[in-house]
């Protein structure tokens, strides 16, 4: 049962109605400061700590709650007949709930401009200590650090009269878990400051068991970043099919950042099949994008992954008929999309992520090299210069599709290179892909450039243009783009290419043999743009 509870926070954030709640339900507060000035300013009767330690705050109030008749109410276990005789000889009276929060100081710390003292100030001292106590006492104190945990502490005590153990031990770890992380926060940032020192401290929790992990022997867990609240897998609500795998999440993300490449002017569709995407197109409406995307690559599309930047509609999930995926993520499903997709199969994963089309709100990478964690800023952009380093122009009418095709190469993994075609005003199509490669002649000459006329096939014999296969695919070609995600080390990439009838290429440049690859563009009349920005993904 609750009789006294102590209140003092730095987010006032629903105290006053959490203190009324309190105070209905005849159990006595405790408080310092302003938060004492801010529920007695509501008419809330409330008793200064100084009341109860016989001490007044002192040192500017860095000393106020640190004293024997506070954490002896908090820490005495109640079921112990020599803590309670202690505390009864030393008229400590007991203390029966917590609720602070802390001095901002992660906040404090991010603002521009802030000095080492006015850091140092927001270093709270006693609110970690009150956390500390009443969560070490969880069996009889609730603790509460968060504002968005009053409602149901209030619930419990007006229906039962008492916090249940189970909300009590949950609210306890998450003080922990809060005061770890706000200590963590500190030593990072005095690390740096005092010492130079860079200190990288992660924070995941919510582990949840995947089936299994990139192969059906290895065991997987996902941990969710609880400071990312923008568009994430981790935030997306899983609507329909069985639990996700390992390289689902993998193979998710991939999709969701190609996406997010392209950007939501139109509706674009991104597929991805182990880690790559096999098909990528931007549209009038979702299912031409779709249409399109799959004809990117119909074979690898079975068992891929599908992500689109606008809500799932009925039509291009009627599309989808008859053909395997196992993941469809969008910002958001029509109702009759959604329920045809669930009758279609039982397995089907249905993501929505309705954050879909906010910014990403992190600008940083990880990855985890055995004994060690590689750090690094996102690769953000697209090109850090547009120069035409070739006799022949380079026309500005292709710099949409130009762009479309970085965004491609971006999510394909190294070495790449990517082709597409501009197949309707203003919407663009990847007509192939080559990754993976050690070497850049293999992604062109042994999988893009045939890939390409292998789907140009497939197109050509359902659509059955009046010309021959020939002049069909080399009609397209010679109007796609090919973009690489990095320099051609020698000219071969750019002889192979004209094989294959490509005439306008995208490079970041920076060989030492940037003369000789330029000098064969020109000797075969191609046109080449050098960008200054590689984009490698490994």
């Amino acid at each position: 049962m609750v009789k006294r509870a102590l209140l003092s926070v730095s987010d006032k954030t629903g105290i006053v109605d959490f203190a009324r709640g309190l105070e209905q339900l005849n159990i006595e507060i405790i408080s310092t400061g302003g938060t004492a000035k801010m529920l007695r300013d509501a008419g809330i009767e409330t008793i200064d700590v100084s009341e109860v330690t016989g001490f007044p705050e002192m040192m500017g109030g860095r000393v106020k709650t640190l004293h024997p008749r506070i954490h002896g109410g908090l820490l005495c276990m109640r079921g112990n007949l020599e803590h309670m005789g202690e505390a009864e000889k030393e008229s400590i009276e007991l203390i029966d709930m917590v609720a602070v929060n802390l001095y901002p100081f992660e906040i404090t710390v991010s603002k521009e401009g802030v000095n080492l003292d006015e850091a140092i100030e927001n270093i709270d001292i006693g609110g970690p200590t009150l956390l500390r106590s009443a969560a070490k006492n969880y069996k009889s104190v609730t603790v509460i650090s968060d504002p968005e945990d009053y409602g149901e502490v209030l619930k419990e005590l007006r229906s039962a009269g008492v916090v249940s153990d189970t909300t009590r031990e949950k609210l306890a770890v998450k003080v922990f878990r809060h005061t770890a992380n706000y200590d963590s926060n500190i030593d990072t940032y005095l690390s740096k400051t005092l010492l130079d020192e860079d200190v990288l401290r992660m924070n995941f929790t919510e582990g949840t068991k995947l089936r299994y992990g990139e192969n059906w022997h290895q065991e997987a867990t996902f941990y969710k970043d609880e400071a990312i609240i923008g568009p994430a897998l981790s935030n997306a609500k899983q609507l329909h099919g069985k639990e996700l795998s390992y390289n689902n999440y993998v193979d998710a993300d991939n999709a969701l950042q190609t996406i997010k490449e392209v950007g939501n002017e139109n509706p674009a569709v991104a597929i991805v099949k182990h880690n790559n995407p096999c098909g990528l197109a931007t549209g009038n409406t979702l299912c031409e994008a779709l249409e399109h995307a799959w004809d990117g690559d119909p074979v690898s599309a079975f068992g891929s992954i599908i992500c689109t930047n606008t809500v799932f509609d009925l039509e291009s999930a009627e599309f989808l008929k008859g053909k395997f995926v196992e993941i469809i993520l969008a910002p958001g499903f029509e109702h009759a999309a959604l329920e045809y997709l669930k009758d279609k199969s039982s397995n089907l994963r249905l993501l929505e992520l309705p954050q879909f089309n906010e910014a990403f709100d992190t600008e940083t990478t990880y990855k985890y090299v055995i004994g060690g964690m590689l750090k690094q800023t996102r690769n953000i952009g697209l090109y850090e210069k547009w120069d035409c380093v070739t006799e022949t122009a380079y026309p500005e009418e292709k710099r949409g599709l130009s762009e479309f095709c970085i965004c491609a190469c971006k999510s394909t993994k190294s070495n790449s290179v990517t082709l597409a075609y501009e197949y309707k005003d203003g919407c663009y199509v990847m007509i192939a892909m080559g990754a993976g490669q050690p070497n850049r002649v293999d992604s062109i000459r042994k999988l893009a450039a045939t890939k390409a006329k292998e789907n140009l096939e497939i197109i050509y014999e359902r659509e059955k243009p009046d010309m021959s296969f020939e002049e069909y695919w080399q009609s397209i070609l010679s109007e796609s783009v090919m973009a690489s995600d990095a320099f051609f080390p020698f000219d071969d990439s750019i002889i192979y290419s004209d094989e294959s009838k490509i005439r306008y290429i995208i490079s970041p440049g920076g060989s030492i043999r940037d003369d000789e690859v330029i000098a064969t563009a020109n000797r075969l009349n191609i046109s080449m743009v050098f960008t200054g920005m590689r984009h490698f993904l490994h």
